[in-house]
């Protein structure tokens, strides 16, 4: 199960590489710049201590997507059909795009 990166988390990861969001206090950005500094290794052992933060930055640097994602949930759309209409549920997906289709496609 993917740790679910809040609108405010990926506000501050978005700041931090420089795309528009909203600053982090003193002690998270610290926190982002440790994690995007570090090598795959330490950044996954810091992911594991802190799971929204490490998740948003890891996408931040490693999805080719990663930064459209996480504008997404900053600005509260689903990650997937871009709808902004909630109840969201994990991963940024709107709960219609997070159930899953059955193989014959009738729900």
């Amino acid at each position: 199960m993917s740790p679910t990166i809040t609108p405010d988390v990926a506000a501050h990861v978005l700041n931090h590489f420089g795309r528009d969001g909203i600053p982090a206090g003193d002690w998270h950005e610290t926190l982002i710049t440790l994690i995007a500094r570090a090598d795959i290794e330490d950044a996954a052992k810091l992911a594991g201590a802190f799971p929204d933060y490490g998740s948003a930055v890891l996408i931040a640097k490693y999805d080719r997507n990663g930064l459209d994602c996480l504008q997404d949930i900053a600005q509260g759309r689903c990650t997937r059909c871009k709808q902004e209409d909630g109840p969201f549920a994990q991963g940024g997906l709107c709960e219609p795009c997070a159930a899953p289709m059955p193989l014959d496609g009738v729900a």
